[in-house]
């Protein structure tokens, strides 16, 4: 399953196109903002599916009666460009626990490249609910390449898949190789360059939001 936030109009179009104006992103804690604000709409998103229980709260005048997650997600986050948005969804899912990976690409002299990933760092995550957060969603290996290291490791009850742009090539890989997670994305964009990078995209969120890398 795959819900696309600007399929429907709201003010994650904003955010969205933010990201994407070259001239905006010159403000990188404007588009670290915009990263977080993405996150917390698609924390909201998602917060629709979850499972609830019913529970009484006393207030002061009597009892009223809601429902209320029993337990929050696990959210899980590709560094580094993904940090800003794992703060989004941390400000909406504000009891989270919290899960960091570290991929990253070795490119060939052909110019082909494989995922190699550098560093886990993630609680108990058997029997929870999991957000895997990306803000870039492109060719979907190094997201596949974590989500199945997880998957192989803990006994996950759901996992969601959280990006704010995706290729459509990035899309069929994953729900190739993960055809059961339910994945969450801004916008889906037609292109994806020899070198691996969205178009149109945004760029290098990465370098936007922390500076250029060696």
């Amino acid at each position: 399953m795959i819900t696309i936030l600007t399929k429907q109009n709201s003010i994650a179009n904003h955010f969205l196109a933010e990201l994407r104006d070259v001239r905006i992103q010159q403000d990188r804690m404007r588009f670290r903002r915009n990263l977080e604000r993405l996150g917390e709409v698609m924390a909201y998103e998602i917060s629709k599916t979850l499972e609830y229980h019913y529970v009484d709260v006393e207030t002061p005048l009597g009892v009223a009666n809601t429902h209320l997650m029993p337990q929050q997600p696990v959210i899980a986050t590709i560094m580094r460009a993904g940090l800003p948005f794992h703060q989004g969804l941390l400000n909406v899912f504000d009891r989270a626990d919290s899960a960091f990976i570290a991929a990253y690409r070795h490119t060939k002299k052909s110019g082909e490249f494989e995922i190699h990933k550098k560093y886990q760092n993630t609680p108990n995550l058997d029997d929870k609910v999991v957000i895997m957060a990306d803000p870039m969603l492109a060719t979907g290996k190094s997201l596949v390449l974590c989500c199945k290291d997880l998957l192989s490791e803990y006994n996950i009850k759901e996992l969601h898949i959280a990006t704010v742009i995706a290729s459509e090539e990035g899309i069929q890989h994953v729900r190739a190789f993960l055809p059961e997670v339910q994945i969450w994305v801004g916008a889906v964009d037609n292109e994806l360059t020899s070198k691996s990078y969205i178009v149109p995209g945004l760029g290098d969120a990465g370098d936007l939001a922390y500076g250029n890398k060696e």
